[in-house]
């Protein structure tokens, strides 16, 4: 398995911020168990790369990224502590092109036709239009018309209401944080709910899957 396969089996990178070690693994053993197959940790999380690590080793079939990853330093960090794809929230050059040498996928965040052509460029596997909850699906369908060869994972403002209108609007990934990892149900340790609220996401998407 590839990320690039597991990506067109299930299009979706869960974003984990801010959550501890022990709640991050109670998430991911649902998210898993669920049919997801990608989460990135964000480097702005309190002890990230211990987390990434540790998740790494414990989660064999699930793709571990590092995710907030702004400057070749963080990305250094997050290569040692084994994080298997590299998302970032802007477009640094010298991430992508080292990211790209080193054989690990990269989404790298970019919001103008401009630099999403450039992040395609360097090598993206595909470029992260961020933030997406500004023009919506819409925005996603017109940079289909110029750029159809770019694969799009909007991220930000992407919610279990409105992803049929983005994976309608051709976005080949979504990236999804609060709305898909519920911080109520996971503050509450509600395991439960927070499990069928993701069997919900993932029948939503699998819509979208070929059969």
């Amino acid at each position: 398995m590839t990320v690039e396969k597991a990506l067109k089996d299930m299009p979706v990178i869960g974003i984990l911020r801010g959550f501890s070690q022990d709640q991050v693994f109670h998430i991911l053993e649902l998210y898993q168990e669920c049919g997801f197959q990608m989460a990135e940790i964000t480097l702005n999380t309190e002890n990230a790369l211990a987390i990434i690590s540790s998740a790494v080793k414990k989660f064999d079939g699930l793709f571990i990224g590092a995710g907030t990853v702004c400057d070749i330093k963080d990305y250094k960090a997050a290569k040692e502590a084994g994080s298997q794809f590299i998302v970032t929230p802007i477009l640094d050059e010298q991430v992508v092109t080292t990211s790209v040498k080193d054989g690990i996928p990269i989404f790298p965040g970019a919001f103008s036709p401009s630099e999403i052509y450039k992040a395609w460029q360097l090598g993206a596997t595909m470029v992260k239009v961020f933030p997406s909850g500004t023009l919506g699906h819409r925005y996603i369908k017109e940079l289909q018309g110029p750029l159809p060869q770019i694969p799009l994972a909007p991220t930000g403002g992407v919610s279990i209401e409105n992803l049929d209108e983005f994976m309608n609007a051709g976005a080949k990934g979504l990236g999804m944080g609060g709305k898909l990892f519920l911080p109520d149900l996971i503050n509450e340790g509600n395991w439960s709910g927070l499990k069928e609220h993701f069997q919900a996401f993932y029948q939503k998407v699998k819509q979208h899957m070929p059969q």
